[in-house]
């Protein structure tokens, strides 16, 4: 067996055990948690469960609904509670294959998305669900007596959270294709126009069919956009020096040959890193 093959087995190898050791905290939180899933589901039903009307439940039209589906919220917040130790193992996995600008870069990056995603997720929670429920409530004829389904309701739950976590993920995607060099800082102010029309165009796609649930998404999309094309240009503007510090190759190291010298020199930003 050629030594790039044993590499190859033992970075397999590698990401067998973070995987393991990422799956092994999720499903210790999960059971921690366990015992209390059914509070864990009327904590996220309380948004639904304020604008019914009085003395109204949800319902469950499955014989193991009530069993499955508090188990499934209780899987998604072990995962959110043990998001720390995944990303540190995915973190530790690729952190030696870096050069040390990368890591640098990667880092903010990763925190800064993760953090994002679950600020977009609070957000859906704890201001949109109020407003989306009560403005259904009130349009609902006075005649129909609402009973939303747990199942139907999760589902709900779960496609929002995941499109509102996503778009709170768009300044991030802005300063990664400024970095990969795919537009500038100037394109991206010139693309305001068709930007805005497209965050509205995405929200009447992704969410409800309402007014506000379209424009409470829509808005954020538009305003992280902007927060997106302030960061790029910031680190715009402080990375040619920094980008030129280290493509530099002293002479000495090159010698007559430039190109084994830049390889050379990126080999031993590597080892720094």
């Amino acid at each position: 067996m050629s030594a790039q093959q044993e590499t190859f087995i033992a970075h397999l190898i590698e990401l067998r055990d973070r995987l393991i050791r990422a799956l092994l905290a999720v499903i210790v939180v999960f059971v921690c948690l366990m015992p209390w899933a059914g509070d864990i589901y009327d904590i996220l039903a309380r948004p639904m469960m304020n604008t019914l009307p009085e003395g109204t439940n949800m319902i469950a039209t499955g014989v193991v609904t009530p069993f499955f589906v508090p188990v499934k919220v209780t899987m998604m917040v072990a995962f959110v509670f043990a998001l720390p130790w995944v990303l540190y193992q995915a973190w530790a996995f690729i952190a030696p294959g870096l050069y040390a600008h990368e890591k640098r870069m990667a880092l903010p990056l990763v925190l800064g998305s993760t953090l994002l995603f679950l600020i977009g997720m609070a957000f859906c929670y704890f201001f949109v669900f109020g407003m989306v429920f009560k403005f259904i409530a009130e349009f609902a004829p006075k005649s129909i007596v609402p009973a939303p389904d747990i199942e139907q309701y999760l589902s709900f739950v779960m496609s929002m959270f995941l499109a509102f976590g996503i778009t709170f993920e768009v300044p991030v995607a802005v300063i990664l294709m400024v970095k990969a060099g795919i537009v500038d800082v100037a394109k991206l102010k010139e693309a305001r126009p068709y930007v805005i029309v497209g965050a509205f165009v995405i929200a009447a796609i992704v969410t409800p069919p309402d007014v506000i649930s379209q424009f409470m998404l829509a808005v954020p999309m538009c305003l992280l956009y902007e927060l997106g094309i302030i960061l790029a240009g910031w680190m715009s503007k402080s990375s040619p020096q920094a980008a030129a510090a280290a493509d530099y190759v002293p002479p000495s190291i090159t010698g007559g040959d430039g190109e084994v010298g830049r390889i050379e020199a990126k080999d031993g930003e590597r080892d720094k890193g």
